[in-house]
């Protein structure tokens, strides 16, 4: 296959890929807790075409000559830059208004997820009030448990210090902790994380080790405020500009291809 026709096919498709994961940050704008998602590519193999040598004279020559053959996405990123803060008139909303934390939930296989969404509920059962997101998956503690809380309590009563740490009032009206807080983690490379459907994230060997902040001193505490809501830190003018020169690119890698299938006309008429 001709090169520069197969260099420009690949560069379409780079472009298209760019397109769809500008289109899904902006479709994410404004939900909570999103993480502004970035495809970075890479260049494919390089052909040698003439080796670092002398000429026909003996002069030696700077420098071989190479050409690429084209480009392929090389990963999508997220980048965990602070959202803005937004009210919210629920008791049960959590910001985590400074810190790299994340908050963690289990999942219906029993396994450990993390977000950075604090919009939670609180779900009526047999052993008491749950604290749990919307699709009703528990929030832990900062012992890796559900947060469970006694039935004869009001929910809009529970109150968070910025710490984390649940209170309750008193028969005199003044908070009193509960001996339970949110669990809030760290990760030394957040962007290995694994993403999972409705924005939840996954630890992988990339991401290392869940660090719980409750027990590491060599973290800095992340700022747990409620009555608040991380939105996404999608900019959208930033996504459109993006956009633009997404699409520009996608153009002229398609006008080489025009250009390309012109150049073998010209030459098979010179054929003929």
């Amino acid at each position: 296959m001709v090169r520069s026709l197969w260099s420009a096919a690949t560069g379409m498709m780079a472009q298209q890929l760019n397109v769809d994961t500008i289109a899904h940050n902006l479709s994410n704008v404004n939900t909570t807790g999103y993480k502004t998602d970035v495809a970075e590519f890479q260049s494919l193999l390089y052909q040698t075409l003439q080796t670092r040598t002398t000429s026909a004279n003996g002069e030696e020559k700077p420098g071989s000559a190479q050409v690429g053959l084209g480009v392929r996405n090389s990963s999508i990123s997220s980048i965990f830059t602070q959202g803005e803060m937004r009210e919210s008139t629920s008791p049960t909303a959590f910001a985590i208004s400074k810190g790299d934390g994340f908050f963690a939930i289990q999942g219906l296989d029993g396994g450990t997820y993390y977000t950075r969404n604090g919009n939670f509920f609180i779900s009526e059962g047999n052993d008491g009030l749950t604290l749990c997101t919307a699709e009703g998956y528990p929030v832990l503690d900062t012992e890796g448990e559900p947060i469970v809380f006694d039935n004869d309590m009001v929910a809009n009563k529970i109150t968070v210090t910025d710490g984390g740490v649940f209170c309750y009032p008193d028969e005199t009206n003044n908070p009193r902790e509960l001996g339970m807080a949110l669990g809030v983690f760290q990760f030394n490379n957040p962007t290995g994380l694994f993403k999972t459907d409705g924005g939840y994230y996954q630890e992988t060997p990339a991401s290392g080790e869940a660090m719980n902040e409750a027990d590491n001193n060599n973290l800095e505490k992340s700022k747990i405020v409620q009555g608040f809501l991380e939105a996404s830190n999608v900019k959208v003018v930033d996504e459109v500009v993006n956009l633009i020169i997404a699409q520009r690119a996608y153009e002229m890698n398609s006008k080489a291809i025009t250009t390309t299938d012109e150049m073998m006309q010209i030459a098979n008429q010179l054929k003929s």
